[in-house]
C-alpha cells in the first residue's frame, strides 16, 4: 500500500468543511462550512477563498447550469445567487422534523441534486436521503438514514455508491440514469472501527473511490469491487469530511477537513484542522456534475 501525504493550501479553520465541487466554467472550488453557515469558492490560482454568509446550517452547495448555486440548507432545497447573494426557497423538504438538518449532497450524471439529512437530536434511521429533480420536485429516495453523507455514480453510469455513516459501510444501488430511480440495496464494502467513520467519497476515471474518514486522518482510494485499499493520503487534521477532484485537469484531490468539537490540546496537536488540503494522487477524476434545468 502506498503511502502519502496531502498539502495544506488554505488554513481556513472551518468548524466544519465539507461538500467540495469542482467549478470547471471558472476553474474554482466550491465548498462549505456546515457549521460556519458559508459557501466558500476557492481560486487556486489566486489563493482567494470568498466566503458567503447564508445564515443557517448548509450541507452542501452545487453548481447550477444556468447560473448560481443550488444549495442544502438546515431544512431542505434552496436557490443562491451569488451576484445579488439572494436565497430562494424551493422546497423545506424536512421543516417539520426540527431535530435533524440537511447534510452532504451532489449532483448525478444527468443533473439532478441528491442531498440527505442527519439526525442531531433524535434517533437513529430518523434520516433521509432525497434528490431534486431536474423540474425542482422532490423525490424521497432512501429512509431509515441517520447520517447522511457520500455519494459517487460510477464510470458507467449505472452505480450508485452511497454512505450512511452510522452503518461504517458503502452501500450500492443499481441506478438508471435517465429516470433516476435506484434498486437493489447491497453493501460493497465494510470498514473496521478503527478506521475512523467514512464520510464524503468521490470516484476517478478508472472507478475507484476515494473515501474521507471522520477521526480518522485520511482519505483512501479503494476498489469497490473487492474492498481493497489502494492507497492511504495522510491528512494532517483528525476530521476529514470530503474530496473531490479539480484542476483544469481533473488530477488534483482537494480534502475539506474540520475542527468543531477538538479540544485545545487537539489543535495543539492540528493547528491546521478545519483547512482545505490538495494531493496529487497520479489519477484523474469524474467531474462534478452541475444542476440541469427544465421547465416545469
Amino acid at each position: 500500500m502506498e503511502k502519502n501525504r496531502a498539502e495544506l493550501i488554505l488554513d481556513a479553520k472551518a468548524l466544519l468543511g465539507e461538500g467540495p465541487c469542482w467549478d470547471a466554467k471558472t476553474n474554482t472550488l466550491i465548498w462549505v462550512d456546515i457549521n460556519g453557515h458559508t459557501v466558500n469558492v476557492y481560486n487556486p490560482m489566486t489563493r482567494e477563498d470568498k466566503r458567503y454568509d447564508v445564515g443557517e446550517y448548509v450541507g452542501a452547495a452545487v453548481v447550477r447550469e444556468n447560473g448560481g448555486l443550488l444549495l442544502a440548507l438546515t431544512d431542505g432545497f434552496y436557490s443562491f445567487d451569488m451576484k445579488t447573494e439572494t436565497i430562494s426557497r424551493i422546497e423545506d423538504t424536512e421543516s417539520h422534523i426540527k431535530t435533524n438538518r440537511f447534510n452532504d449532497g451532489k449532483c448525478d450524471p444527468k443533473g439532478r441534486f441528491w442531498a440527505g439529512t442527519m439526525v442531531l437530536d433524535g434517533n437513529p434511521g430518523e434520516a433521509n436521503l432525497y434528490r431534486l429533480d431536474n423540474d425542482l420536485t422532490v423525490q424521497l429516495m432512501v429512509a431509515d438514514v441517520t447520517v447522511s453523507n457520500g455519494l459517487a455514480w460510477d464510470i458507467t453510469k449505472s452505480c450508485m455508491y452511497y454512505i450512511d455513516t452510522r452503518t461504517k459501510a458503502i452501500r450500492t444501488y443499481d441506478f438508471d440514469n435517465e429516470t433516476g430511480n435506484i434498486a437493489n440495496a447491497k453493501t460493497a464494502v465494510t470498514f473496521k472501527p478503527e478506521m475512523g467513520s467514512p464520510d464524503g467519497m468521490t470516484i476517478d476515471e478508472e472507478g475507484m473511490l476515494w473515501v474521507a474518514f471522520f477521526r480518522g486522518w485520511k482519505v483512501i482510494r479503494l476498489n469497490p469491487e473487492t474492498g481493497q485499499t489502494l492507497m492511504e493520503v495522510k491528512v494532517p487534521a483528525s476530521q476529514v469530511t470530503s474530496c473531490t477532484f479539480g484542476g483544469e485537469n481533473l488530477d488534483e484531490l482537494y480534502i475539506t477537513t474540520a475542527r468543531n468539537g477538538l479540544s485545545d490540546a487537539d489543535l495543539t496537536k492540528q493547528p491546521h484542522a478545519g483547512g482545505l488540503f490538495k494531493f496529487k494522487p497520479g489519477v484523474k477524476g469524474v467531474p462534478s456534475y452541475t444542476f440541469q434545468d427544465i421547465n416545469r
